[in-house]
């Protein structure tokens, strides 16, 4: 039997690469008693792993490579070889594919690996494995020696002087991408069910037409497309079996403008209600038709994931990038105005000439375009990419170790990136946590810009010890609370308008039935007055939707009512503190499918 591995970042991640692999296996008539694939993570103990592996027995085994994975694909591979040293180890995926023969020079015990495109290639070895031998000579028709197998990098057994010889085989076409079948139905050997609760990922295209250096999508400038036939029937599938989310892992997705409509025509047209789909794509790219589309999307339908990675425009020379960022914000904000989109914007730490001081002023321009989410990334020297060619010439200093991550450039010092990982940790925290909604702009308004708040706010948690410590969410309303009490020292007026900002926003996403104590602001209303107001709710439906057969003290525990000094709802549309009370409906069940906050009603005091 022959085994493929593949170990996880995280336990809601899958392997679409090991899955394309069974599938075109299965597809060619190798059985399911010769061919098993299996998933871990990293976070499981290597003895789990090792014992499990080792009790399938295989004939080969087969690892799926990826710079988060390959430390511990390496350590658990040099294991195996100890327990089974006849049983031949496989490497595969991007994080081994550049350079093959180094890489087996540094794993010894590694028998091959497989550059580029697996499902062909890995189809010829499990055929070469899986054949009979009789001597030395394997028994079969069409049986692949090593030698015929294209796309391959192996050492061949050590001859008398003890030495291995390395040989590199030629290298194998790109397929086309109707050749790989749809590596999630019964027939692909596949079982939907091991994915419940995790992400799909999906390919409609391979390669990317733009030479970003930082990228090693970058390599393969020609881009292959599935035939729109073949992707309307795998996305009937995800929407019939109602998958929760399904993550496209085409780089630049929107490259190709029929190609991003008719799949976007056809999820529209056959929306479930239920399933998401994300996409990574470039939003200067987006045309006017595209945009005027997606504004028919129900919320929650698509996410978009858009690479901005600089406003510093000698840095996106550097890294051939050619985006108009003016048009980007544009494009930006017409998606944002609909609010039916959830839009997260990346940015790169150590990039060729921007420095502390460019990077303040890259952030600072990300967050004025309201992101959902702003992810802080820090540069990954990966091999084969431009820039890994150009490390030396942008004196850029990076790990050794995988992820390859930087450490300091001529621009950025080790000391400004440990400050970046600060602003980074407090971006997640506080804003892409989507918890903050409106407390965060309020505080924000004290400093001089939004990076100013995060960089603080990163020092402080340094400096009470508070770094390196998981907090809960309530604890990081109350360490918030704390930092602007110490740090702002507002006025007695300004203090309290924060903390019904705070009690909102708790509210907002807690169904709590004990206030907490550190907000110290009490504004209840009357229990007679919350009694009367749900009685007349549990008859009236009249703000709860969807609440039928409730008694009203069943509505008062699934719901909250809330009173405040100030309109809050009316703050987050002006941005201007009105001192007009205001009694709020939080409603737990119907959510804002975009930051999961509660639907909020206004309600009115006669009610």
């Amino acid at each position: 039997m022959i085994l493929l591995v593949g170990i996880n970042a995280k336990y809601i991640h899958s392997n679409l690469g090991i899955y394309c692999i069974q599938a075109y296996a299965r597809k060619h008539g190798i059985d399911d008693s010769d061919f098993q694939i299996k998933e871990y993570t990293i976070n499981q103990e290597i003895d789990f792993i090792l014992g499990d592996i080792f009790l399938e027995k295989p004939k080969m085994i087969g690892f799926s490579c990826y710079i988060w994975n390959i430390d511990i694909v390496a350590g658990i591979s040099k294991e195996i070889h100890k327990i089974m040293p006849d049983v031949p180890i496989w490497l595969g995926g991007p994080e081994v594919s550049y350079d093959c023969d180094m890489q087996l020079k540094k794993y010894p015990w590694i028998k091959g690996i497989i550059s580029g495109e697996g499902e062909v290639s890995f189809y010829e070895l499990i055929n070469h494995y899986l054949a009979e031998t009789v001597g030395n000579i394997k028994v079969g028709l069409n049986i692949p020696g090593l030698s015929d197998i294209k796309g391959i990098v192996y050492r061949e057994d050590a001859v008398a002087s003890g030495v291995d010889n390395i040989v590199i085989n030629p290298p194998r076409e790109n397929m086309s991408m109707d050749d790989i079948p749809f590596p999630y139905t019964k027939d692909a050997g596949f079982d939907i069910d091991t994915l419940k609760n995790r992400i799909i990922y999906y390919e409609t295209s391979r390669g990317c037409p733009y030479g970003c250096s930082y990228c090693l999508s970058s390599v393969d400038k020609k881009v292959r497309f599935r035939s729109m036939a073949l992707v309307e029937n795998e996305l009937q599938f995800f929407l019939d079996m109602k998958v929760p989310q399904v993550k496209f892992v085409d780089r630049t997705f929107n490259c190709n403008h029929e190609h991003t409509m008719a799949i976007w025509k056809y999820i529209y047209e056959h929306d479930n209600g239920v399933t998401n789909f994300h996409f990574e794509l470039s939003a200067d790219l987006l045309t006017d038709e595209e945009i005027e589309y997606v504004k028919n999307f129900r919320p929650g339908l698509v996410q978009f994931e858009i690479g901005v990675q600089t406003a510093n425009s000698e840095t996106l020379k550097a890294i051939h990038r050619n985006p108009d960022l003016t048009v980007l914000k544009q494009k930006v904000a017409k998606i944002r105005k609909q609010r039916n989109i959830h839009q997260h914007l990346d940015l790169i730490v150590g990039l060729p000439y921007e420095d502390y001081d460019s990077f303040k002023n890259s952030y600072n321009v990300v967050y004025e375009m309201k992101p959902d989410q702003l992810q802080l990334g820090f540069l990954k020297v990966l091999k084969g990419s431009p820039i890994y060619y150009d490390r030396e010439k942008f004196a850029i200093v990076y790990q050794d170790r995988a992820p390859y991550e930087v450490l300091f450039t001529d621009w950025v010092s080790y000391m400004d990136v440990l400050k970046l990982k600060r602003v980074e940790d407090m971006t997640e925290r506080y804003y892409n946590s989507m918890q903050f909604e409106a407390s965060l702009p309020y505080i924000i308004s004290f400093f001089d810009t939004p990076f100013d708040f995060f960089m603080q706010i990163g020092n402080f948690y340094k400096k009470m010890g508070y770094e390196g410590i998981h907090q809960s969410r309530l604890q990081n309303y109350e360490i918030l609370l704390e930092f602007v009490l110490d740090i702002c020292k507002p006025d007695k007026r300004k203090e309290e308008v924060l903390r019904q900002l705070i009690i909102y926003d708790i509210y907002a996403r807690e169904n709590l039935k004990n206030r907490p104590i550190f907000v110290g602001y009490e504004s209840e209303i009357p229990k007679d007055e919350v009694r009367t107001f749900y009685k007349k709710e549990e008859s009236e439906h009249k703000y709860l939707k969807g609440y039928d057969g409730n008694d009203w003290k069943q509505l008062h525990r699934m719901t909250h009512l809330e009173q405040f000094d100030i309109d809050i709802q009316d703050y987050l549309k002006t941005g201007i503190i009105n001192d007009k009370k205001s009694r709020l409906l939080f409603d737990y069940k119907n959510r804002n499918p975009l930051d999961h906050q509660a639907s909020i009603y206004k309600i009115a005091f006669s009610h």
